[in-house]
């Protein structure tokens, strides 16, 4: 009972949640991971272009970043062999949830409105018991503005949020120019958490073959800071749950996430590398930790380093960066103090 948090109106015996990756492919894989303690599981992403390809009407948005979705290992993916498709992912759904008892989060990888809102409300159909937009779109236009790509995701949200009855949490990147207004804007307009971040793969060039190649590079520890800091900073001045995604390997990173004001924390690279007994591998641990320090419960320690918490404010802003610098001088090891 002392690891059980609330996400998205449901409640999670534990605050780890698997995010999507190859691994929920499997329902075996789904099995093991409620068996190992996890408290929600988030599907592999369908992607718009998936359902696009099924319908046979590419959107023209497909011409602009193509190379851009963060779970595509390939500048276009051959739709026809790329996972599976839109059927074989609900009837994912249905069978996840005949076989387990925790919740099951669909996601959706897309940029722009259109007919695949028809698939949250399948999703919803299967037993989804909530949506994972996952928003993803490289403006590589010249003439398009930040303010037509944000109503563009606003609008994507607006949709999703008025075809289902399930909650709806947005997969953000870091990259807006006014994160916290944005992530105040999707929560107007539906969204129940936010989910932060969105890791950008970036293509590499082989300069032996002259060609553009993907490059995946699994997260670590170190890609915690990022998320973790916008976790603290938007933690009770937003009127959605929190979500930390990238840079949870261990016990610590996981207590950190929730110090910040996360109400889930969610992991894949560690569990691709090391295998999906690390969930238990970490609960346990924090299990004792939550006691050593005298913690009763998990939402005792959700939010108590966040921003509006902590006796110096100013240090996840502007201030903290002339102590960074600082601390080089004094730690040539490089240590940040």
């Amino acid at each position: 009972m002392k690891l059980n948090t609330n996400y998205l109106g449901l409640n999670l015996r534990t605050p780890i949640v698997p995010s999507a990756s190859p691994l929920s492919e499997s329902l075996d894989n789904i099995r093991a991971m409620e068996d190992y303690g996890a408290g929600a599981v988030v599907l592999y992403s369908l992607f718009e272009e998936q359902i696009e390809h099924e319908s046979g009407e590419l959107d023209h948005y497909l011409s602009a970043g193509t190379d851009s979705f963060a779970e595509s290992l390939s500048f276009f993916p051959d739709m026809g062999s790329y996972a599976t498709g839109p059927e074989a992912y609900l009837d994912l759904i249905r069978h996840a949830r005949a076989a387990v008892d925790i919740p099951i989060i669909a996601s959706l990888n897309g940029a722009s409105p259109g007919g695949w809102t028809e698939y949250a409300r399948l999703m919803e159909q299967a037993g989804a018991s909530a949506i994972e937009l996952n928003l993803y779109f490289i403006p590589a236009d010249v003439n398009t503005s930040a303010e037509q790509i944000e109503k563009r995701y606003l609008a994507v949200v607006k949709l999703v949020r008025e075809a289902v009855g399930i909650p709806v949490a947005v997969k953000l990147s870091p990259f807006f120019t006014s994160t916290a207004h944005f992530a105040n804007e999707l929560c107007k307009s539906g969204a129940s958490g936010l989910v932060l971040f969105n890791r950008f793969y970036q293509p590499d060039l082989d300069i032996y073959k002259l060609d553009v190649v993907p490059r995946l590079r699994l997260s670590d520890s170190d890609d915690l800071r990022l998320p973790l800091r916008w976790i603290a900073m938007l933690y009770g001045r937003v009127p959605a749950d929190l979500a930390l995604t990238g840079g949870v390997h261990t016990y610590q990173d996981a207590i950190k996430g929730l110090m910040a004001g996360a109400s889930v924390v969610m992991m894949a690279s560690e569990l691709l590398k090391k295998g999906l007994s690390r969930i238990q591998d970490i609960l346990e641990v924090m299990d004792i930790w939550l006691d050593e320090h005298g913690y009763d419960s998990v939402e005792q320690l959700q939010g108590s380093m966040s921003q509006i918490h902590v006796a110096d404010p100013s240090a996840y802003e502007r201030a903290n960066y002339m102590k960074v610098l600082k601390s080089w001088r004094d730690d040539p090891a490089g240590m940040v103090l």
